[in-house]
């Protein structure tokens, strides 16, 4: 008890010292901050920078009795929380609450669709809603920061952790995941939590991974990435931007080596950009054990040149490294790191504690917590709907439409596997909650149900039951084939060089098609797949991802024709993957494709250059299967023509007059069903000073339209929109400096991002 008091005498005793040498109440959070760090050792603020796995040992507990541990990762039952966080408010000597921290992707306990699949809702507010329900259900518990959201931009379908991204374009991404930490943070789009004191009562999130991860060389994870500065600037660091403007309160570095420097170490990135630049006052926090990973990288000798440079590229938080907590001391007293450095990064952390307001309430809220309410369902029941994407419909959906039953058989690894329909990384996540497309099935007095799974898992290739389900598949009106990748195959490490439907499912599928009976296609999957060939032999295709606890009631609703499908692909699917990396927005290059021949129809003994010179791949010429922005619907849209009024506005910081432009088009719902439609705004720079884009998303919105009914949407361009980086040298020195270039821009509003038949021109001055 003595020790507890001395320890509150002291805070306030230098909390009014602060106070009299200057610190004023117009700034309070760094008056507690500085108040605080005035009484810390060394060693405890090493400590703050220390954040080590959650399983316990005396050891361990020791530690956090010392002050040498600032942070824990996967504890996530509330009462092993409480317990811990006892020990550091009770029984070390200042009494610094503990952060606790866990990858909390896509749902706590309700698990949400995948991110990629959140992305191709194109409904921001949703994937806000989604991530707030998260944040509801995982600080109940005590964990207060998400390793979330990934922003890594992902051109290549090889690469397993696209499945927690948003896909291949900078724009999507940045509103995406704006939106993820706003939920997740409890804040609003015009009230961000940044640059300031006020608490946040919901978790911190973390924009990962900085930056240029997901452009490893062949889509293998930790690869390296070799991006240039101006490719860097224009289309991978936006998203980090977006999430730092809309508040995100940790950043995580890397695994990669950047243009061969990693990001743990990485000054450029760190400092240059992220601090200077972006005035970005978060905390920046290793990837497990990145720091150490600099040895094996090649840029560091041992641990202790590693611990020296990721210091000065200011990483912070060193997760599972041990490198600041063994080598600081001895780096100090050789004066290899400064004091007042180490100052400057552990008062980031103290006032990331102090805005979650952990030193007020720093224990898990029950030790008893509810999950799986019915709003979090609900939740997890629209994310679901609207990101299945419909591919292909010859009419056979939707399934219901009369009173008729309908007789359908329900095959495919994937109808039944609770486990794997919640996808990758839910450490929290039950399947035991998990509602799968057959369960929801048979319960629906609509449908007769035969079950035949065919296949066991997604890599059966023994396909022994297959013909049990072929056989089950000539007494019914439609066969439901539900196919895909377990959810092992997405995620960390889970990089594929064949994207194919795994296993014996293409065969499963060849056979279903032999039966005559139309077959509709579900993938459930954490990637573009290439499936070309079953998209053919099937009747309709709906791709679903892996769409979380209530992806069986969320497919039911769609095929039966309850709900509309109005999901629209955030990645390019290519046909064959020696087409990745494939992306839309591409350059034209000089010799862009034409009209293919391809390989079986080069005449034998042809001459060289008979065949013509343009860009594209002999097997499948240079189209995709289907293009980024796609999506059918039950219903049919007409889009209008474009019209676009140019005005005179201001910028916003120099008052200066500037060019705006409105751009308008009206969408008529030509069908029979009530249905969102998603307007896409692309636009093309068409001359400048570098090669740009074929084409590039600039806006997009999710609207409801009634059958025959006419909807006008407007965007609003300016030249910010349009600006692009530059690179100018100065004898031996780059310069960047992002502007617009006074060029023609050809602009359109289309359902994706093929249909650009009806465009516009605007020119910039």
């Amino acid at each position: 008890m003595v020790r507890k008091i001395l320890k509150y005498v002291l805070i306030l005793a230098v909390a009014v010292f602060a106070a009299c040498t200057g610190k004023t109440a117009a700034d309070p959070l760094s008056q507690k901050v500085d108040s605080l760090l005035a009484l810390m050792t060394f060693e405890e603020k090493i400590g703050q920078m220390n954040q080590l796995e959650g399983w316990m040992n005396a050891d361990k507990e020791a530690q956090i009795r010392a002050g040498q541990v600032g942070s824990l990762l996967n504890v996530a039952d509330p009462k092993e929380v409480n317990r811990l966080q006892r020990i550091a408010m009770e029984e070390s000597r200042l009494g610094i609450p503990l952060l606790f921290c866990r990858d909390v992707i896509h749902g706590f306990k309700t698990i949400l669709p995948i991110p990629i699949g959140q992305a191709a809702t194109w409904n921001p507010q949703l994937v806000e809603q989604g991530a707030r329900m998260t944040a509801e259900e995982t600080v109940q518990t005590g964990i207060r920061l998400t390793f979330s959201p990934m922003v890594d931009i992902a051109r290549d379908a090889r690469w397993g952790r696209l499945a927690e991204g948003y896909g291949e374009d900078t724009y999507l991404t940045e509103v995406m995941g704006a939106a993820t930490v706003r939920g997740y943070q409890f804040s609003c789009a015009n009230n961000p939590i940044n640059n300031s004191d006020q608490i946040v009562n919901g978790l911190a999130a973390c924009a990962k991974h900085f930056a240029g991860y997901g452009a490893s060389e062949s889509g293998r994870d930790y690869n390296t990435t070799w991006i240039p500065e101006i490719l860097l600037r224009d289309v991978y660091l936006p998203p980090f931007k977006a999430c730092a403007e809309a508040g995100a309160m940790t950043m995580m570095c890397s695994f990669n080596a950047l243009n061969g420097l990693p990001s743990s170490a990485n000054q450029h990135l760190n400092i240059d950009i992220l601090r200077n630049e972006w005035n970005y006052d978060g905390v920046l926090i290793s990837d497990w054990g990145s720091g150490s990973d600099l040895i094996p990288h090649g840029l560091c000798a041992d641990k202790q040149e590693a611990a020296i440079r990721c210091y000065q590229a200011q990483m912070e938080i060193d997760m599972e490294g041990h490198l600041y907590e063994k080598y600081a001391q001895q780096l100090l007293d050789k004066g290899a790191i400064d004091r007042k450095r180490i100052d400057d990064m552990v008062r980031n952390i103290l006032r990331l504690k102090f805005r979650l307001g952990l030193f007020n309430q720093p224990y898990a809220t029950t030790e008893t917590p509810e999950y799986y309410s019915q709003k979090a369902l609900d939740t997890a029941l629209k994310t679901a709907q609207e990101s299945a994407v419909l591919l292909k419909n010859n009419g056979i959906l939707p399934l219901v439409n009369n009173d008729n039953k309908v007789n359908i058989l329900i095959c495919g690894p994937l109808a039944d596997a609770k486990k794997e329909q919640l996808g990758t990384w839910i450490f929290d996540g039950e399947p035991e909650h998990s509602v799968t497309p057959l369960m929801a099935f048979k319960q629906d007095s609509r449908f007769s149900v035969a079950y035949e799974p065919g296949l066991t898992y997604s890599r059966d290739t023994s396909g022994e039951g297959i013909e049990r389900a072929v056989k089950a598949a000539k007494n019914v009106d439609a066969i439901l084939y539900f196919c895909g990748e377990e959810a092992i195959l997405s995620g960390e490490a889970r990089c594929r060089a064949d994207i194919n439907l795994p296993g014996a499912q293409c065969r499963m599928m060849e056979e279903l098609a032999k039966t005559g009976k139309p077959a509709v296609m579900i993938v459930m999957a954490g990637r573009p797949l290439t499936i070309g060939n079953e998209v053919e032999k099937a009747a309709a295709v709906l791709y679903a991802y892996h769409g979380g606890t209530m992806a069986g009631p969320a497919l039911l609703s769609v095929i039966a024709g309850d709900v509309v499908p109005s999901g629209h692909l955030p990645m390019t699917m290519p046909q064959m993957v020696g087409q990745v990396p494939m992306y839309y927005n591409r350059l034209n290059t000089g010799r862009p494709a034409t009209t293919p021949m391809l390989i079986n129809d080069i005449p034998i003994g042809c001459p060289q250059f008979s065949i013509g010179q343009s860009s594209y791949h002999l097997e499948v010429g240079d189209q995709p299967l289907f293009h980024f922005g796609y999506g059918l619907s039950y219903t049919t849209f007409e889009y209008g023509e474009v019209d676009i009024v140019e005005s005179v506005g201001k910028n916003h910081d120099s008052g200066t007059e500037r060019q705006e432009f409105s751009v308008k088009c009206s969408i008529t719902n030509t069908g029979k069903y009530d249905a969102m439609e998603v307007p896409q705004l692309y636009v093309h720079q068409m001359s400048g000073e570098l090669a740009r884009p074929v084409k590039e998303l600039k806006g997009f919105r999710k609207i409801m339209i009634k059958s025959g009914e006419s909807v006008t949407v407007e965007f609003k361009l300016t030249p910010d929109d349009l600006a692009y980086w530059h690179e100018k040298w100065k004898g031996k020195t780059a310069e960047y400096y992002r502007t617009t270039d006074p060029a023609d821009y050809e602009v359109w509003v289309a359902p994706d991002s093929r249909c650009l038949t009806r465009s516009k021109k605007i020119t910039i001055h």
